[in-house]
């Protein structure tokens, strides 16, 4: 079962004595901040949680799946995500 944005409001909410609307705006904080720093080339670490980083993706060649066809995948950048090392011994323990 997939959480979704309305569902991490309320139980950010719940767990941290916040209103849903203060839950939102924390979140919404929280997005912008991480979207500016990899943007702008920076990792954004919360330890013991995740780290994110944005990576450079060198130009390739790809095939379309329909056709067959050979296209060029231009360069461009992704984001690579770590989990964390209370993240990961979370998800170990179930």
């Amino acid at each position: 079962m997939a959480m979704n944005r309305t569902e991490l409001v309320a139980a950010i909410a719940e767990r941290a004595g916040l209103t849903k609307t203060q839950a939102d705006a924390a979140l919404g904080a929280f997005q912008d901040v991480l979207i500016t720093s990899l943007s702008e080339g920076e990792t954004v670490k919360v330890t013991g949680l995740l780290s994110a980083e944005r990576v450079q993706r060198a130009a390739r060649t790809g095939r379309n799946p329909r056709t067959g066809e050979e296209i060029q995948i231009p360069a461009g950048f992704g984001v690579k995500l770590t989990a964390g090392s209370t993240l990961k011994k979370a998800v170990a323990k179930k």
